[in-house]
């Protein structure tokens, strides 16, 4: 175990990992460095004074697979559990999740008599997808663009409607564009292992559970789609924080690391106002971040962390008074064929009424705008103007769910460079990365949403993963 560790960002992955370093019996030295005025990053929420929540980042958190069950151990750890907000299987939100395409709302398909019948927007029954996709030859290429794998495997229609949204809904992207390999790995992996797809998931993988605890058992049991906490998501970060500080964790925020070099076998840390040394470093922070501040003669590494782009996300928060929606669920997703700027739109007041505050009649939705179509859409994110971004949100809201009255309450975030993109050949890249620190012997872990996923849960399993390989 090395002496000294310092985590370089103070998002929820910099944070699992001084979680995961701090808690176990002879803890190192950690020092965490974060550049803003916050910890937390990604995870934001605005509490209003009447008890409203406005979550500008991730809303909701699933509770599924290892990495889902993990995240619910740690919210039991940190005293959370009585906070939790539930979304059972059962709920609106869990069970409706709409498209918006050709200018009206469409239920996305479930049960069986919408598989065995063409239901809008889709043309035929998707059980013909199902059946192509179980006919359907195993894919030989090492990679493949998602677009191109849901073709092949579940049909064009499929592909453009479906798959085009859910890859905006979930990486801000274009399907065209990101791997199938790197961004739905359980997808590519199940038509290897079973050379359907269908048939992969079906059979499983046989993955381990997880962390079990009383939180876990009992999403499972409740078959959360997801889950929130009272006073906003962003209450992980600030418990982790408390955690830390307790266990001698220093956390220091307005502190960007300016430079990271080698320096009689230890790293030396360049801040604004000093250096700092460690034995180890953890870096949390983008991968194109990391890059700027490397030594020389990590270029090679660098070269390859630059390639890692990620596009901008603009985040509106609308709070109405008095409306009701068309529909009851999650929200809706919006294919790049119907409306390039707007990426879907969350009905937060359906899956967590908790937050709505005082007003008894309160909507809150949440539009997401831009993603890889924001500089077309709307120009650079550094200076597109609120007000436009505002316009743009309400007038979708106005379209899409037919509210015309003004909104009570607005928030505009403008989230940079916020979703990494995993293009094909992300798989080579990362390979080429973990070759480079294994053979310069470098003490350097990287973690968090540039390599491995891009979820809450997938940032701290990373976080986990890393300080597991680094205690061994």
């Amino acid at each position: 175990m090395p002496p000294s560790v310092a985590v370089v960002g103070g998002g929820i992955s910099g944070l699992a990992a001084c979680y995961h370093l701090a808690r176990g019996p002879s803890p190192p030295k950690v020092l965490l460095l974060e550049a803003s005025a916050r910890l937390g990053g990604w995870l934001q929420s605005t509490r209003a004074p009447d008890g409203a929540v406005f979550e500008h980042g991730p809303r909701g958190i699933r509770p599924g697979g290892a990495v889902g069950a993990d995240t619910l151990h740690m919210v039991s750890e940190l005293g959370l559990e009585g906070d939790v907000l539930p979304v059972p299987g059962d709920h609106p939100a869990s069970r409706n999740r709409f498209l918006y395409v050709g200018g009206a709302l469409h239920k996305l398909p479930s049960g069986l008599g919408a598989l065995l019948r063409p239901v809008p927007p889709f043309s035929r029954a998707l059980l013909w997808s199902g059946v192509r996709d179980l006919l359907a030859p195993a894919g030989t290429a090492p990679d493949e663009t998602i677009h191109a794998f849901a073709q092949r495997r579940f049909g064009r229609e499929v592909a453009d409607v479906a798959v085009d949204s859910l890859c905006r809904g979930v990486f801000a992207g274009d399907c065209r564009a990101l791997s199938v390999r790197s961004c739905f790995p359980a997808l590519f992996e199940a038509e290897r292992r079973r050379r359907s797809v269908l048939l992969g998931l079906a059979l499983g993988s046989g993955k381990e559970r997880g962390a079990e605890s009383r939180l876990s058992r009992r999403a499972r049991a409740e078959r959360w789609s997801q889950w929130s906490l009272r006073r906003g998501i962003q209450s992980l970060p600030e418990a982790l924080a408390a955690f830390l500080r307790l266990r001698g964790v220093e956390l220091r925020c307005h502190a960007p690391l300016r430079r990271l070099r080698r320096h009689g076998g230890r790293w030396q840390l360049t801040l604004d106002d000093g250096t700092v040394t460690a034995d180890h470093v953890i870096s949390a922070i983008p991968a194109a971040a990391l890059a700027e501040v490397l030594p020389a003669e990590a270029e090679p590494l660098a070269r390859e962390l630059r390639c890692i782009s990620a596009v901008s996300v603009a985040v509106v928060n609308l709070q109405y008074e008095g409306v009701t929606l068309p529909v009851t669920g999650f929200g809706h997703l919006v294919p790049s064929s119907e409306d390039t700027s707007i990426l879907g739109i969350v009905y937060d007041s359906v899956a967590f009424p908790q937050h709505d505050g005082a007003g008894a009649t309160s909507v809150r939705l949440t539009v997401m705008l831009g993603g890889a179509w924001f500089e077309q859409s709307f120009g650079d994110p550094a200076a597109a103007a609120p007000a436009l971004l505002l316009q743009r949100a309400q007038a979708a809201v106005r379209e899409q769910l037919g509210l015309e009255p003004a909104p009570t309450r607005c928030l505009v975030r403008v989230h940079q460079a916020c979703i990494p993109q995993y293009t094909l050949g992300h798989w080579q890249r990362t390979e080429r990365i973990g070759r480079f620190l294994a053979e310069q012997q470098l003490p350097l872990s990287l973690v968090g949403a540039s390599y491995a996923g891009v979820s809450v849960n997938d940032c701290i399993a990373s976080a986990k993963a890393a300080v597991g390989r680094l205690l061994g």
